[in-house]
């Protein structure tokens, strides 16, 4: 398993040649790719964790802990680099706008992840087919929409308002790189985006202050927390201007109610893996989808293993799937460098204060344009798999179910238990369809499924 043929002499692959998972180039050549990998992962790895008030220092550590331990589970087959996910954010804030704390968030995501392992198991033992069969796509593309639209105010009435014209101008950069860049540079649009945002609160705090939440006037950028971090050390409890206390280690706490506002999370995390595997499947030419299940396991031990110790959430990144692209590098040494690269990044505290100090204004065009992301990759799931939204079996479960999502439906169950928003409109969303298929005519059921397919990133 740890042994990769080296190819083309470890030098520059021909035109049109590639480098598949069991080979590798010169080691120089390896690290490189590696570290490239590490810069693709590199801003999301670091934000989200932030966003769910999560040190990014220890998720990003894990994220290399968990890369490790998917690639082993998955036997080198499937390269992929295990970040943070951003399925979760959205649940993570529903929990804390209900009280709970940091243990409560990592104890939910914990058991997400088990269930996350569990549907691997069965997909494992069953064939990749079960996928389809209990969530097709016109249910996981709903399920993956309004978990990314679900976000909307938090992007506009809680970040953007510390900024609004830094976030448009972070906003339109963003844009502007995705779309004019090209091959790797555009995938880095996040990334490049937090640094013109960073740079351009610079620039604005030298014309003049904004008020201070405290009172007075204040800059845009503290790093009072950046000069004072080590630049080695444990990742532990920091306090950010923006995001506020971002926990360091600590063991997981459980509760039903909170639980429950993460587990539509795993259906999104089911269909970014399917679209991952059968993306790198299409690149290399290899039938990987003997190895679909294992990728759920590998994904959901990641999320476990990270979770009981504090850590963020984690997905396979379509980013580094660019990088691949781009390169026509599948060498799996190359993830194993990215992951040995986090894991160093993951115990110098200063990194993560840089990231803590990113300003509101900064922070809210960013997440306009990450969440809107978020939310329509659940219509390209719809697009790329033809689902018929004419027909009633379709369209009226997902138009109930993403009505709850969006608008934080809560349906008060007893006075102590809940189920709000995502959580509401999944519930709807599956069961709905569910239903509605069992019971419909059979033109209309037949109707439903005749275009879908397995869900695709």
């Amino acid at each position: 398993m740890f042994s990769w043929t080296l190819v083309h002499d470890g030098g520059t692959p021909p035109p049109g040649e590639v480098v598949r998972p069991d080979e590798r180039l010169s080691t120089p050549r390896m690290v490189g790719l590696g570290a490239q990998h590490v810069v693709a992962m590199f801003g999301a790895t670091f934000v989200f964790p932030a966003l769910m008030g999560i040190n990014p220092n220890l998720a990003v550590l894990m994220s290399g802990v968990a890369t490790v331990l998917f690639l082993l589970i998955v036997k080198n087959k499937i390269p992929s680099y295990v970040g943070t996910s951003a399925s979760f954010v959205a649940g993570v804030a529903a929990i804390r706008a209900q009280g709970g704390g940091s243990a409560d968030v990592t104890g939910a995501i914990l058991v997400a992840g088990l269930v996350l392992v569990a549907v691997g198991l069965v997909v494992h033992l069953g064939g990749a087919h079960l996928v389809n069969a209990v969530l097709p796509p016109v249910v996981t593309g709903a399920v993956v929409m309004l978990i990314g639209f679900n976000l909307a105010t938090v992007a506009t009435t809680t970040y953007f308002p510390a900024g609004q014209w830094i976030g448009l101008a972070t906003a339109a950069f963003v844009i502007g790189v995705s779309v004019v860049a090209r091959g790797f540079v555009s995938r880095m649009a996040i990334f490049l985006g937090l640094l013109f945002g960073y740079g351009l609160s610079w620039v604005a705090d030298q014309v003049n202050q904004v008020p201070g939440a405290a009172g007075g006037m204040v800059d845009r950028l503290d790093f009072a927390g950046v000069s004072s971090a080590a630049w080695v050390g444990l990742p532990d409890t920091i306090t950010s201007p923006t995001f506020g206390e971002l926990s360091g280690p600590h063991l997981p706490a459980f509760n039903a109610t909170f639980i429950l506002l993460v587990l539509p999370s795993v259906i999104a995390l089911v269909a970014e893996n399917a679209g991952h595997v059968k993306a790198v499947s299409e690149m290399t030419g290899q039938d990987l989808d003997p190895y679909l299940g294992r990728a759920f396991i590998g994904d959901g031990v990641g999320t476990v293993v990270a979770s009981f110790v504090g850590g963020a959430p984690t997905t396979t990144y379509a980013e580094n799937i660019g990088v691949m692209a781009a390169t026509r590098i599948y060498s799996t040494l190359a993830y194993y460098v990215a992951a040995a690269v986090a894991i160093l990044f993951g115990f110098c505290p200063k990194f993560g204060a840089v990231v803590a100090a990113t300003p509101g204004g900064v922070l809210g065009g960013i997440t306009l344009v990450l969440y809107g992301m978020v939310g329509l990759l659940g219509a390209k799931i719809w697009i790329e798999n033809r689902v018929d939204l004419g027909n009633p079996v379709n369209l009226v479960p997902l138009a109930a179910g993403l009505i709850a999502g969006i608008g934080n439906l809560a349906v008060h169950v007893t006075d102590s238990f809940s189920v709000t928003g995502i959580a509401a409109g999944t519930i709807i969303v599956v069961l709905g369809y569910h239903l509605c298929h069992r019971f419909a005519p059979a033109h209309l059921r037949e109707d439903s499924t005749r275009d879908e397919a397995v869900p695709t990133e």
